[in-house]
């Protein structure tokens, strides 16, 4: 897993260092577990360890940690992914113009087209993205921040998760509120200077550099703001819910 670039202002201590000596550790209680009281037992400690990590990324990846990118574009370099076997692509002649649903725990739920949220104030940002496969790659972002939607719709005080929804086979993955409305956390709609392309999640997708790749929702249709977190499709199949770069 790759990880986020931390400014010494928020690293307090050596992230690395401390990660690997929590997965050692991890190691040791596992091998432990497995020899002794089997897998139910063995799954218990990787939840509970999963719970702490996610304590610590949540330190690390508060509103002030922000991420800056160095190197190059990766442009179409930059892998394509989806879950349907071709890409998928929004048919307006079987559905109908494509709109994002703002809705759940909200004052105002709306529905905006795209030109709608480019209308809204914008962010473009040049940012990392880390995959949990071990790679990165750079590009460039234009969308609305989710905090400046959550403003719009009048997100209510009970939200406490968000949840981002696909036309991508139904994908979905939930976030905590935090890290939704993180300062660097967009709906893009844009790419390297044009708007999205299909392989990259068009007509609007999620991005945050927060976030390893598999939490940020491509083919969006649907943003709900909830009171209980709703799993994910990867997050479903054993992959960390929380997700942090």
């Amino acid at each position: 897993m790759r990880r986020q670039k931390v400014s010494a202002a928020v690293s307090l201590f050596n992230r690395r260092d401390f990660l690997t000596a929590g997965a050692s550790s991890l190691t040791t209680a596992l091998l432990a577990a497995c020899g002794s009281h089997g897998p139910d037992e063995a799954e218990k400690i990787l939840r509970f360890a999963e719970r702490q990590n996610e304590v610590v990324e949540r330190w690390l990846l508060r509103h002030t940690a922000m991420n800056h990118a160095q190197g190059h574009n990766a442009g179409n370099a930059f892998p394509m992914y989806f879950i349907s076997k071709t890409v998928p692509t929004w048919d307006t002649a079987t559905r109908g113009p494509w709109t994002l649903e703002v809705s759940g725990l909200v004052d105002r739920p709306m529905r905006f087209t795209l030109e709608d949220l480019v209308k809204l104030p914008s962010r473009r940002q040049r940012v990392d993205h880390f995959c949990v496969e071990g790679w990165n790659a750079v590009a460039e972002w234009w969308g609305v921040r989710v905090s400046e939607l959550a403003r719009v719709v009048g997100a209510r005080a009970d939200a406490k998760y968000v949840d981002f929804r696909s036309f991508d086979s139904d994908f979905h993955e939930s976030w905590d509120l935090e890290s939704a409305t993180h300062p660097q956390t967009i709906v893009a709609y844009a790419k390297d200077g044009k708007f999205l392309p299909a392989g990259y999640g068009a007509p609007a997708r999620l991005h945050s550099p927060i976030k390893l790749g598999y939490k940020n929702t491509k083919y969006l249709t649907s943003v709900v703001f909830m009171e209980k977190r709703n799993g994910g499709y990867w997050s479903d199949q054993g992959y960390e819910w929380y997700g942090g770069t």
